[in-house]
């Protein structure tokens, strides 16, 4: 959840108008966009930290979304060919999953790095709210009605 929030962070700061910081308005979801660690307390030594931590990988971070949105549209194009093409298919979704790795392997170094300037009792407390999240997460899943399926 940490690393989710601070990709999001940086994917919403790449435009204008854009949130105004981890701590401001603008955020969705995760922590460095402020719900969880929000919640958590932090001392103002810690809230610059963050801001240092997404800071510092910012430009490498948008870089790695935009080329995850460059592979996907050339998925979708090889995908919607006619006839199929599955050289053309498989390597377009390779790349996407190239690109899906480096951004993961990015958001594991966000998430270490602020999950690192927080006290125990952070940490226990973020556990908790992230449990909290799931559960919802799940109970909205059950709760949506399931549209039928219809043909193609």
């Amino acid at each position: 959840m940490l690393s989710a929030g601070a990709v999001s962070l940086l994917a919403q700061q790449a435009g204008p108008g854009r949130g105004a910081g981890p701590f401001g308005p603008g955020g969705r979801g995760g922590f460095a966009a402020g719900f969880a660690l929000g919640q958590l307390d932090l001392s103002d030594a810690q809230k610059q930290q963050v801001r240092d931590i997404t800071q510092r990988d910012r430009e490498q971070m948008r870089s790695t979304v935009e080329r995850l949105d460059q592979a996907m549209q050339a998925q979708r194009a090889a995908i919607n060919q006619v006839p199929v093409n599955e050289q053309a298919v498989r390597a377009t979704a390779a790349q996407v999953a190239a690109v899906q790795a480096d951004l993961a392997v990015a958001q594991a170094r966000v998430h270490a790095d602020i999950w690192n300037i927080l006290t125990p009792e952070q940490q226990t407390k973020a556990k908790e709210l992230e449990q909290q999240a799931q559960a919802r997460a799940r109970e909205r899943q059950q709760r949506a009605p399931r549209a039928p399926k219809q043909p193609v």
